[in-house]
């Protein structure tokens, strides 16, 4: 879906390119986060893929078409951009707000109208309460909600996502993440996800891209970063925890043990009490937080009507801790991961 050859961009007075021959592949459907320190070329790139920028050599490719053989305002309609500013048009209303790239493109009214009340019903905000209220009157949180909802309005193929959730507070990030995957996991939109937290980067990737002076140092799984980091920079930068932030890929369904024999799965449900219970799609990280609150090495692991799919133990956490690393994704500036 996009491709980046050689990408390179250089401002006047610098010393060093802010991106420096940068090749790239994403996937049709795709989470692509990109992460690094400060100044690692991040926001350039994204601001290169809706020719926001101008590169000063190689090509980005997205749904078959040259970026630069592309009319930059047909090419923006194309791609959702979300920052974490916002810019919501502070006099305009929530579904004015939301409208402006259908309204742009010619939609009638009628459309225009529905496409709004699905968006806002999408991003869990009542459209009987939100649609004429102004910015002024939304949390941040609310503000993110709308943001995105503006971005998917056209129904683009592409998003762009420049640190949407860096102003929020915790709680409320999390929340929006959680929000925020489901949402995009459903539509199947190809991003590119900027963002400085590696746990976010972790969460919400497919595929991670970490960067370091505008060049690609290891691009490939959320797993295969934490478990086979290419060298002492990507070692530090995931961190000395990756093996706890591991836990967070893992569901508490996929480590569960089965329940049997039935006299014993009985026994020992019966003395499981409610809060010693997760449900099936939490994951490991999660879980072991829960045990050590609550004093357990056993939690019943429960679909979300109540049905009990197994029991997690303190020992399948530990065991998945120690599962032997995968193969790496060892690649340079010029290497595509597969």
């Amino acid at each position: 879906m996009i491709d980046i050859t050689d990408l390179t961009k250089q401002f006047a007075g610098t010393e060093r390119p802010a991106v420096n021959g940068l090749t790239l592949s994403i996937a049709e459907g795709d989470v692509c986060v990109l992460i690094g320190p400060s100044g690692c070329g991040k926001t350039t790139i994204m601001r290169i893929i809706n020719r926001m920028i101008e590169p000063d050599s190689g090509s980005v490719v997205v749904g078959n078409r040259d970026i630069m053989r592309t009319d930059p305002v047909e090419l923006r309609r194309r791609i959702g951009y979300v920052i974490q500013q916002i810019g919501l048009f502070p006099h305009w209303s929530i579904a004015e707000n939301i409208a402006t790239v259908p309204r742009l493109l010619g939609w009638t009214e009628q459309r225009v109208a529905t496409r709004v009340d699905e968006l806002l019903t999408l991003v869990g905000m009542d459209p009987g309460i939100y649609r004429e209220r102004f910015p002024r009157a939304l949390s941040g949180g609310q503000k993110q909600r709308v943001g995105v909802a503006r971005a998917l309005a056209a129904d683009p193929p592409v998003m762009l996502m420049d640190e949407p959730f860096g102003a929020i507070d915790p709680i409320t990030r999390t929340h929006l993440q959680d929000e925020f995957l489901k949402i995009l996991r459903a539509l199947k939109k190809t991003i590119v996800f900027v963002t400085h937290d590696i746990d976010e980067a972790i969460k919400l990737g497919d595929r991670i891209a970490i960067l370091r002076e505008g060049a690609l140092v290891q691009y490939g799984a959320p797993e295969t970063i934490l478990t086979s980091p290419v060298d002492a920079f990507v070692e530090a930068f995931v961190g000395t925890d990756r093996a706890l932030k591991r836990l967070a890929l893992i569901s508490a369904a996929a480590a569960a043990e089965p329940i049997a024999p039935a006299a014993f799965a009985a026994e020992l449900l019966a003395s499981i009490r409610p809060s010693r219970t997760i449900l099936a799609e939490a994951n490991l990280r999660d879980a072991l937080a829960q045990m050590l609150t609550s004093g357990t090495d056993t939690l019943a692991v429960v679909a979300t009507d109540g049905t009990r799919c197994g029991i997690l133990t303190l020992a399948s956490v530990r065991a998945q801790i120690q599962v032997g690393t995968r193969d790496s994704v060892v690649v340079d500036s010029r290497a595509i991961a597969p």
